[in-house]
């Protein structure tokens, strides 16, 4: 396409969540379980769920619908479309196949990109491959999508109020309001059992909590010293979260990101001079000795660098949670709900020229922390109006939503776990439940053949 384009990044985004909820103080009753578990301990108040009536598939065609609609997109302008998920219905074909019903109905068919997988971390993975595409001598000058979608669902227990389900559509390309930072990605990739699925009849995973938080905050601390550096090289006055507008996380549950961001205020608090730390950190002398690798559970580093960073946490990173806190975990779409929930939060005045510093994490394990810049070229202005005006629409359908009691919400998610292998069937969830425009699933025939069927 000749020079390298500019400003390469999110031009427009789409999110799509549940159009039921339990919340989770009635959830803290129904399970017997401390006042406060689920809504302090996790910091979380409302969680998302789906019927039998939706799949992956069809979250994800709803998102993408969503966005073709609202932005006018034409199909022929799209030359990539990538799909990040872990909700994985068939061991062969794809969800993008599935996606590939709204294009082909156009005649657009020549459509790179295809389904990526790693736990919570295939959404990030598949917007890179977008990046990457656009940035490419590959790139033939049009636009690219990418859908990261999932439903979270456990069995009966602890980990059930962690729970979640939705999907954002994302569109890539030069000239954006969001743009990537380049060069500064950095990863931290190995192998753990933290979180797994390896039984294919079920939709519950195998989880090893401890090992889970543990495993998060190891690769947060790699990820994001590495980060510092790789920006120090382009930037020598960068100062790590002081230096970042906002610092967006992978969300679990919300707690977790509270204590996430602590934690890299422990890590620039170890990294600072020792003049730096008489001055920056105040009354925190005490733990100059400590290692990052023995204190992923020490207690009094955490309480200590929770109560520092607490207006920190505050002003960078709580305006992301909004998402979090009212749906779930989204698993993919995760730290994409956060972006839409912090972008939300502002006004365009208030975005432009602001930094954001993402961490993204999958278990298994698979993570990345990158940044973002909201463009400060005025002729962007427009576009960022729009995207906001457009998510703040899509964020008001929370307050519209059905609030469904635990004991439903239980005999649903036992319908769900009943049939998740049968076929044929004949899902039995309340299509007058969904939204307007909402996909669902009508059957499964007995060759495993699913048809879907849009709510209008």
């Amino acid at each position: 396409m000749g020079s390298k384009v500019e400003n390469v990044g999110i031009l427009a985004m789409e999110l799509y969540f549940p159009s039921q909820y339990v919340d989770q103080n009635d959830l803290e009753k129904f399970d017997g379980v401390s006042i406060g578990k689920y809504t302090i301990g996790l910091g979380q108040s409302k969680m998302g769920f789906c019927s039998d009536r939706e799949d992956i598939n069809s979250l994800c065609m709803t998102a993408l619908h969503r966005l073709i609609e609202k932005n006018n997109i034409n199909l022929h302008d799209i030359g990539r479309l990538e799909v990040g998920t872990e909700t994985i219905i068939d061991k062969s074909k794809s969800v993008k196949t599935f996606l590939m019903t709204l294009f082909a109905k156009e005649g657009a068919t020549d459509i790179e990109g295809i389904d990526t997988t790693n736990a919570c971390y295939g959404g990030t993975a598949a917007l890179f491959n977008a990046i990457n595409w656009v940035e490419s001598s590959s790139w033939d000058g049009r636009k690219a999508i990418v859908v990261a979608g999932d439903i979270a669902v456990y069995g009966k227990g602890p980990a059930r109020p962690t729970g979640g389900a939705g999907a954002v559509a994302m569109l890539i390309g030069p000239d954006a309001p969001l743009v990537f930072d380049c060069g500064v990605r950095a990863s931290y990739m190995t192998h753990a059992y933290d979180f797994y699925k390896p039984d294919l009849a079920s939709e519950f995973p195998f989880v090893d909590g401890k090992l889970s938080i543990h495993c998060y905050l190891s690769a947060l601390d790699n990820c994001y010293n590495l980060f510092c550096k790789k920006m120090r090289k382009i930037d020598s006055d960068f100062k790590g979260l002081l230096s970042l507008d906002g610092m967006l996380f992978h969300s679990p549950y919300s707690k977790l990101v509270q204590k996430s961001l602590a934690r890299i205020c422990f890590n620039d608090f170890l990294n600072a001079s020792e003049e730096d730390c008489e001055k920056k950190f105040p009354g925190l002398s005490e733990f100059s000795n400590r290692k990052l690798k023995e204190t992923y559970f020490d207690r009094d580093v955490e309480k200590a660098f929770m109560a520092y960073s607490k207006e920190l946490f505050q002003e960078k990173t709580e305006p992301s949670l909004h998402i979090a806190r009212n749906v779930g975990n989204m698993y993919t779409p995760s730290l994409y709900g956060g972006l839409v929930s912090y972008l939300i939060s502002k006004s365009p005045d208030q975005l432009i020229g602001k930094k954001f510093g993402l961490f993204s994490y999958g278990s298994g394990l698979a993570s990345t922390m990158y940044s973002i810049n909201i463009c400060k070229d005025i002729s962007v202005g427009s576009k960022l109006d729009k995207l906001i005006k457009s998510l703040q629409e899509t964020v008001s359908l929370l307050d519209k939503r059905e609030c469904v009691d635990p004991s439903t919400f239980s005999e649903l998610m036992e319908v769900r776990t009943k049939n998740y292998h049968t076929a044929p069937y004949e899902p039995s969830g309340s299509i007058d439940a969904l939204f307007p425009g909402t996909y669902y699933l009508l059957k499964i025939d007995d060759q495993r053949r699913r048809t879907y069927e849009r709510k209008l």
